[in-house]
């Protein structure tokens, strides 16, 4: 196996990394690569990416939103959780088969003390039924990965702020919170490791999985200069892209209604892609003009705040809805 050094903290460069190591990378051999990211949300290959974070929350604290190639839910990162991938040929047999990645990780974290750590459902790591760990895997054209993270010390708090965590998913569990269900690792530390980094528990895992007692011992493989050329290319094309990261989203459609002093207004926006397709405008309110001007200005842009923002300075809104002002129309729609 080789080992693949990596410092970066951006999501949009790690994915990338990611993806050119499976996609672009000829070994046969299989390739471990661990990752640190920044605060992120980093979402399913085929979750709607608004009905999956807490947009406002996100906007507001710079929270990065980026979309992965692998199936699944949507995940927290920040500084105190470690992803781990392991990208090798697909053999037939490998995928969906998450007790095979998961036993070398498993292994490393009862040498470190963490007794408790096991599989648990479908692709979780738990210690006591609290969840510290989610994965998944990708494959295409004969290659795969299978990829996770570690809550060595998560801030659980934001997880819970930047996601919207389904109120049927976590009944359908037979839990109380989100909270409730999911653990960092520290705490079920020894000790003498109970004050590891991050990166000193990354080390720990790594010379764990290798069976070695100093990282000279490991095969290793230094990125180029042309490697990042390609590195930066996928970012830019995937993961520093809206449309990958958001206009993948499946179709979906906004209904909202709020009643304001002037009355009601409800507003149907059927959103294809990222983009609003159709809007229609509803209510009791008394406006001078046809709301259908408003629909066709709303028609075409991206459902994003700051898009949607800009089309809302063209319209007179207090014209069209009585007194109202921008941001209250704006708030309504997003």
């Amino acid at each position: 196996m080789i080992f693949v050094p990596n410092e970066n903290n951006d999501p949009r460069i790690n994915l990338a990394i990611e993806h050119f190591l499976l996609k672009e990378f000829k070994t046969d051999e299989p390739i471990l690569l661990f990752y640190i990211n920044q605060p992120s949300i980093i979402i399913g290959r085929n979750q709607n990416t608004l009905e999956e974070i807490n947009k406002e929350y996100v906007d507001e604290n710079g929270i990065l939103v980026v979309r992965r190639l692998s199936g699944g839910g949507a995940v927290y990162h920040d500084f105190g959780n470690l992803n781990y991938s392991f990208i090798m040929p697909d053999d037939g047999d490998s995928f969906r088969d998450f007790r095979k990645f998961t036993e070398p990780v498993i292994a490393a974290l009862h040498d470190l003390g963490v007794a408790g750590a096991e599989l648990k459902g479908r692709n979780d790591l738990v210690i006591d039924d609290q969840k510290f760990s989610g994965n998944a895997m990708y494959a295409t054209d004969g290659r795969m990965f299978a990829h996770g993270t570690l809550m060595l010390d998560s801030d659980i708090n934001e997880v819970v702020n930047a996601l919207k965590v389904r109120k049927d998913k976590i009944e359908s569990k037979g839990i109380k919170s989100i909270r409730s269900r999911v653990t960092n690792i520290r705490p079920h530390l020894p000790e003498n490791q109970k004050n590891l980094t991050t990166k000193e528990f990354r080390q720990a895992i790594l010379l764990r999985i290798f069976n070695v007692d100093s990282v000279d011992e490991i095969k290793q493989y230094q990125l180029t200069d042309h490697d990042w050329k390609r590195i930066n290319a996928i970012s830019d094309e995937y993961y520093r892209n809206w449309d990958w990261n958001y206009g993948k989203s499946p179709d979906f459609a906004v209904i909202k209604r709020h009643r304001f002093p002037i009355g009601s207004i409800e507003i149907r926006l059927d959103v294809q892609q990222g983009v609003i397709k159709e809007a229609k405008i509803y209510g009791d309110f008394f406006g001078l003009g046809e709301v259908k001007d408003v629909e066709e200005i709303l028609t075409g842009v991206r459902y994003e705040k700051a898009d949607l923002a800009a089309a809302i300075e063209k319209i007179d809104v207090k014209k069209y809805f009585g007194n109202i002002e921008p941001d209250d129309f704006l708030e309504l729609i997003y």
